[in-house]
C-alpha cells in the first residue's frame, strides 16, 4: 500500500541534541559560564534557538541580550551542526521497512533551510521524497500548511500520510491537516506531557513506530 510517512527532524528522526547543546554552551563560554550537560539542554532542543538561549542563559525574548545570543547561537551551530548528529537508533531500519512497503518518506521541520539541508546531506539519505523547512511556507508548525504542502509536493492527500513528531506543535499541525499522527515519546518532548497531546498513537521507542504506522495506514 502506498503512503507518505513524514517525520519531524530534531528529536524524532535525528538526535541533534549534542550539536545543539554544544552551540548553546558556546554562548555560556563567551559569558564566562561553565558548560551545562547535554541532558540538561536536551528537553529544549525542539524549541530551537529561542528555547536553548533561554535554557542556557535564562534570557527571555525581551532580554536586551537575547537577540545577540540567539544570532550567536545560530552562527556557532552552523559550524558544529554535523559533528555529532546521528539518526536515532532504529530509524535506518524503519526506513528499510517503509521502502519495502512501497511507501515514501520525508521531513517536515521548523528548522530553517540553510541548517536543515546540510545536515540531511551529511546523513546521506538520497531517497527523501520531500524536505519542508520552517521557512519553506508562509507559516511553520503548529500551522498545518507545512504538512499540507509536503503531501501536495509528493502527490498525496493528507489522509494518506502519517506524521511523526516529538513536540506538541507536531501533533497540533497533524490534527489541523487531517493527518494521522504518532507522538515520538522517545524524543525531546518539551514542556507538555505526551499523554495530553491527543496523538493518534504514541511510540515510546523507535521499534514501536512501524507497528503504529502499519495501523495508521490500515496495513494490519
Amino acid at each position: 500500500m502506498s503512503g507518505l510517512i513524514l517525520f519531524d527532524f530534531d528529536g524524532t528522526f535525528a538526535d541533534t541534541a549534542p550539536d545543539m547543546a554544544a552551540a548553546a554552551n558556546m554562548q555560556r563560554a563567551k559569558r564566562g559560564l561553565e558548560p551545562l550537560p547535554v541532558e540538561a539542554l536536551r528537553p529544549f532542543v525542539s524549541m530551537g534557538a529561542r528555547g536553548l538561549v533561554k535554557a542556557a542563559l535564562s534570557f527571555d525574548t525581551d532580554h536586551p541580550e537575547f537577540e545577540l545570543a540567539r544570532q550567536g547561537f545560530l552562527d556557532d551551530y552552523q559550524h558544529v551542526m554535523t559533528a555529532q548528529t546521528r539518526l536515532f537508533d532504529g530509524i535506518e531500519a524503519l526506513l528499510l521497512q517503509i521502502r519495502a512497503a512501497h511507501m515514501q518518506w520525508g521531513i517536515v521541520t521548523n528548522k530553517h533551510t540553510y541548517l536543515a539541508e546540510p545536515i540531511m546531506a551529511a546523513l546521506n539519505l538520497p531517497d527523501c521524497a520531500v524536505l519542508v523547512c520552517g521557512d519553506t511556507c508562509a507559516h511553520a508548525k503548529p500551522h498545518p500548511i507545512p504538512l499540507e504542502f509536503a503531501a501536495q509536493q509528493v502527490g498525496y492527500h493528507t489522509d494518506h500520510c502519517v506524521y511523526i513528531g516529538d513536540d506538541l506543535r507536531d501533533i497540533q499541525a497533524a490534527r489541523a491537516a487531517g493527518m494521522p499522527s504518532i507522538a515520538a515519546a522517545y524524543g525531546y518532548c518539551g514542556e507538555h506531557p505526551v499523554d495530553q497531546w491527543q496523538a493518534d498513537f504514541v511510540a515510546n521507542n523507535t521499534a514501536e513506530l512501524w507497528p503504529a504506522i502499519k495501523t495508521a495506514r490500515g496495513l494490519i
